[in-house]
């Protein structure tokens, strides 16, 4: 699957989610970043925010059919159970799909979710340029298929859409669940991460007739840093990570390129460990532009600063209750997230927690990532009984 955020396939399978929660009854909404609140009615007609499911509908460039895809898609088949089954919940319920989870595209991951929790500017939203063409940008993609909402991208409830809370249910991407053979994760949280670009700017030069003494090499520099970053962060029981790195397309065989970036992701449940591996990376970075030949410049950015987060107590026992209803004390794990949602944002700003269920070897952001039909229905069951039994709570204290 390849969906990249805003792109042609993006629209046309937003036009489809509209579709689906039109002929469910669901009332449609769209904020300014293109994030799309679909809601269902309860009972009360309260004007109290709605109950959220939510998750994205956007992928990474080589990506699977479950991340992101499967929340959203449960989602719906829950409120179409609760349609065909004429149930009505107290609260209003419905679902969000946020616009660039992935931040594939424009390199800001949960960036609409981030702008609706006030943490990330809208205009800085809005100027991310496309990383293969910074040209365009995400506010012209948002015009360009007409998906600049008239709402404001907020949870504040005069301007914005605010949520009363959000599940989010999720494949792990990673191999826990089915290693211990569990049906259901209960998230408890997920951990810290930062994101951030490194351009090393060297000199052009000949190969051959350069002598090692007098290069200015940051192909060579970013090599020696990025495997640096590794061995900091293993040393301290953390992950380093470059998933992108840039050489000029004119490079050739025999010529030393003059610039090189690359991205650096730093990941630990701790924010502590996490500035710890930041201040160690910097100081080893700046130690081997000064190494090789005539050394190298460096300049790096901060793109994403993700804090660890803690979820609800309420919206966590209401998943449990719900794993332990269906699949028996032995069937769930309690589990902390290692990649961002856009659940870590909603957080902030309304009860929040996640359901995870099995991915085949844990593979995810691959084409090879797998659910069952089985786990997918699995965690489609245990979200709509979560969310049902969050809304009988909220009920009770009106």
């Amino acid at each position: 699957m390849a969906r990249l955020a805003l792109s042609d396939d993006d629209a046309r399978v937003r036009k489809w989610f509209a579709g689906e929660v039109a002929s469910l009854g669901c009332e449609l909404a769209i904020d300014e970043m293109g994030n799309m609140f679909a809601k269902r009615q309860g009972a009360l007609k309260s004007s109290a925010p709605m109950t959220a499911m939510g998750s994205h509908l956007d992928t990474q460039p080589r990506g699977g059919r479950y991340d992101g895809i499967l929340g959203v898609l449960a989602a719906v088949e829950v409120m179409r159970t609760l349609k065909d089954n004429n149930f009505s919940t107290q609260f209003d319920v419905g679902i969000v799909n946020w616009t660039n989870e992935e931040g594939a595209r424009f390199p800001r991951s949960m960036m609409s979710s981030g702008v609706w929790a006030g943490e990330i500017p809208r205009e800085k939203a809005w100027d991310l340029g496309d990383i293969f063409d910074p040209s365009v940008t995400v506010k012209s993609e948002l015009e360009r298929h007409g998906y600049i909402g008239p709402l404001a991208c907020s949870s504040d409830a005069s301007t914005g859409y605010p949520l009363g809370a959000h599940f989010e249910l999720h494949i792990e991407q990673g191999p826990i669940l089915e290693e211990n053979g569990r049906q259901i994760g209960v998230v408890q949280g997920a951990q810290a991460y930062r994101w951030f670009t490194f351009t090393i700017t060297g000199r052009d030069a000949h190969t051959g007739t350069t002598p090692l003494k007098s290069r200015r090499d940051p192909l060579l520099a970013a090599s020696k840093m990025i495997t640096s970053s590794n061995a900091i962060a293993k040393e301290l029981g953390a992950l380093a990570s470059t998933g992108v790195l840039k050489i000029p397309p004119s490079s050739s065989t025999n010529t030393i390129v003059s610039k090189v970036t690359f991205t650096l992701d730093i990941r630990h449940p701790e924010d502590a460990v996490v500035g710890e591996v930041q201040r160690r990376c910097i100081e080893s970075f700046e130690k081997i532009a000064m190494d090789d030949g005539r050394g190298v410049e460096m300049q790096w950015t901060l793109d994403t600063d993700s804090p660890a987060v803690k979820f609800d107590k309420d919206c966590i026992q209401a998943v449990e209750s719900a794993a332990i209803g269906l699949f028996g004390p032995d069937g769930w794990l309690p589990l902390t997230s290692g990649a961002g949602h856009d659940s870590v944002y909603t957080s902030k700003r309304c009860p929040t927690t996640m359901i995870f269920v099995p991915c085949k070897d844990g593979v995810s952001h691959h084409p090879e990532e797998y659910c069952s039909p089985e786990d997918c229905a699995n965690g489609t069951q245990a979200l709509l009984e979560a969310v049902v039994s969050y809304d009988h709570l909220r009920a009770s204290r009106v």
